[in-house]
């Protein structure tokens, strides 16, 4: 294959055409400056592709990456999506080309099945391996690393062609792997062995089969000491006082970011072994050490760690006020979302879970006032700004929020499905969804879109960013506003940048540009001239969310639901957050057996779908007609 390409080049800090040529032979990718060039052999430089990892950006349809087995980087960008494709599909099998090992091929060709039975239990006895040369492993880490990965993670850009490649293993792998299964009966009988065949028998690519819950698994341990420990009942569950003292685990803050990957070297390769370019990552198994000590139902309540910028939307007068107040809370609120530096993943959230807590006003005395029973959280007063959220579906993965301050009548109903997928040396999370903003007193409903989130650098020291363009409009005022989150350009060091531009009728340019960074300082400019401090979320205190205790709270209920995993979590007891995790995702796919046997449909307790969308069933617009007149009017 051969055709023009566009090249990055860091000398000249821009794009340059070049003529590409792959030998698919040799698996090497040359450039020319020209088609002529070509012709007379002029070659102005190649990239070997044996080992290399393919990448592609998720907000520019025509770039991709190649890193090479050295881990030098290669950005390129053709015409457009369909060449992109062309280029991607014919590098993928030359990359997988040179992997396969040359002068072997099997007497027999198992069938597809039986190669993914095998490679199933090869999988498994891998991890058994790597638990007895860990401590050599992590000797040589410091020197040996980088190399080992790489070589290991080319298989993440082959799995297009998986079966194919499979069937060129050499027989002594999938011997052992009978042998395993035939002969080792204290490997084969081993519950992480039948875990693992059985997700992969089920298909880890794609499925919509509710019984295939699973959320994270974890391969750093073997089989063996994980059956121990649950059978001499080293694994207690928190019960009794241990709960109270639980409580306060949350608030501490001392969430730690994951750091460097290294330390987790092989069990990283062993995901990049499952995944492959464009891969929806819903049904990956991922190791239970990323994972964060909440629920993601509860990460969303962050959204309002600043309830006083929520509430006041509505004493505005104007609605270009009212809309750029919107668009101040709406920038940030997405910092406090996050615990650290170097994000962790949340649970995935069971079908039934919930989670509410109330946040005070700072400011406001509360204290005199009556409690809000008629709301969504019923030990809160009417000053409290409440929030509710249920996930209403497993596939897709929908979790519904709702949120409401009765005294200053302004709620939010809102709902995300969140859709990931393998970027290559990234991971893209799209939150597919909306969320509508009500002024009562105004009459006034402000529509919002959420950003997409990814997470860089997957093999090193991982980070989080934001990016692409939300919308947030009043259908009412004819006001709008577009928030864009920038991802950072691979030519540049700038990180969190976002741009907010106000449009009001009337205006022949934007009522207000807003820029900086949202985990950080903005500043504002205005039609008139004015410029301002817009926000800064470094020097902004973030108002903590108050939650009923433990033993007060519901079955399902978030924090009640995953207190197990949390608290051994905790503890730094990885082992044991992966049982009663597994005892979790068990339990699930019990309750969607008995629903599919039965025919029962799903209850959800505090929303409902109408349409395509998901709202809460008791909103404050309408149950405002039967609250006091003191309420209505907004006095306390």
């Amino acid at each position: 294959m051969e055709g023009p390409l566009s090249k990055w080049t860091n000398v000249m800090q821009g794009w340059q055409y070049r003529w590409f040529v792959l030998n698919e032979n040799v698996s090497l990718l040359s450039y020319y400056t020209s088609k002529d060039k070509m012709k007379r052999g002029s070659r102005r430089g190649c990239v070997r592709l044996k080992g290399a990892i393919l990448g592609i950006d998720d907000d520019d349809e025509s770039t991709f990456t190649i890193t090479t087995h050295d881990q030098k980087t290669f950005h390129f960008q053709a015409r457009d999506r369909e060449e992109r494709e062309k280029w991607m599909e014919r590098l993928e099998e030359s990359i997988n080309r040179a992997s396969k090992p040359r002068g072997s091929s099997p007497k027999e060709v198992p069938s597809s099945a039986e190669l993914d039975r095998k490679l199933a239990e090869t999988d498994a006895y891998l991890q058994l391996l790597i638990q007895q040369v860990k401590p050599r492993e992590e000797a040589e880490e410091e020197n040996g690393f980088g190399e080992e990965l790489f070589d290991a993670a080319e298989g993440a850009s082959q799995r297009s062609s998986r079966s194919n490649s499979l069937s060129t293993t050499t027989p002594p792998l999938c011997q052992s792997a009978s042998h395993l299964a035939a002969g080792d009966h204290r490997v084969s009988d081993s519950p992480l062995l039948k875990e693992a065949i059985k997700q992969d028998s089920d298909g880890h690519f794609s499925s919509s089969d509710e019984e295939e819950f699973f959320d994270t698994t974890d391969h750093s341990e073997s089989s063996h000491t994980v059956a121990a420990k649950k059978v001499e009942g080293v694994v207690p569950k928190v019960t009794g006082n241990e709960l109270d003292k639980y409580d306060g685990l949350y608030d501490e803050g001392d969430e730690e970011g994951l750091g460097s990957l290294k330390e987790h070297g092989s069990i990283i390769t062993h995901l990049l072994s499952q995944v492959r370019i464009g891969m929806d990552l819903t049904k990956i198994v991922l190791p239970t050490f990323i994972l964060e000590r909440r629920s993601l139902l509860e990460m969303f309540a962050d959204f309002f760690s600043h309830p006083d910028l929520f509430v006041r939307i509505g004493d505005y007068s104007t609605p270009e006020e009212r809309i750029t107040e919107v668009v101040r809370w709406y920038m940030s609120a997405f910092h406090a979302g996050r615990n650290a530096s170097v994000a962790r993943k949340p649970y995935n959230p069971i079908l039934g879970e919930t989670f509410q807590c109330v946040f005070e006003i700072p400011g406001e005395e509360n204290s005199k006032e009556s409690l809000a029973e008629d709301g969504p959280v019923k030990w809160a007063t009417k000053s409290d700004l409440c929030y509710i959220a249920e996930q209403v579906s497993h596939h897709p993965p929908i979790s519904a929020f709702y949120a409401e301050c009765q005294k200053k009548r302004i709620s939010l109903d809102g709902y995300i499905w969140m859709k990931s997928k393998f970027l290559g040396l990234s991971i893209g999370v799209d939150l597919v969804g909306e969320a509508v903003i009500s002024l009562l007193d105004h009459d006034e409903e402000y529509k919002i879109s959420f950003p997409s989130g990814y997470g860089r650098s997957i093999l090193t020291v991982p980070w989080i960013e934001l990016g692409g363009k939300c919308n947030i409009s009043c259908e009412k005022t004819g006001c709008s506003a577009v928030v864009e989150f920038l991802t950072k350009p691979f030519y540049s060091n700038k990180k969190h940048a976002v741009k907010g531009v106000v449009s009001v009728p009337g205006y022949s340019k934007p009522f207000c540009v807003i820029n900086g960074e949202w985990n950080g300082l903005m500043f504002a400019e205005y039609a008139s001239g004015r410029n301002e401090a817009f926000c800064d979320t470094l020097k902004m205190p973030i108002v903590k969310k108050r939650v009923q205790p433990i033993s007060e709270q519901d079955p399902f209920e978030s924090r009640r639901l995953w207190k197990d995993v949390t608290y051994h979590l905790k503890h730094k007891d990885v082992n044991g957050a992966t049982t009663f995790k597994h005892e979790l995702e068990q339990a699930q796919r019990e309750a969607a057996q008995q629903r599919k046997e039965t025919g029962a449909k799903i209850e959800h307790k505090h929303f409902q779908e109408v349409g395509e969308n998901w709202v809460y069933m008791e909103p404050l617009v309408q149950r405002i007609s039967s609250l006091p007149d003191a309420v209505n009017s907004g006095e306390s």
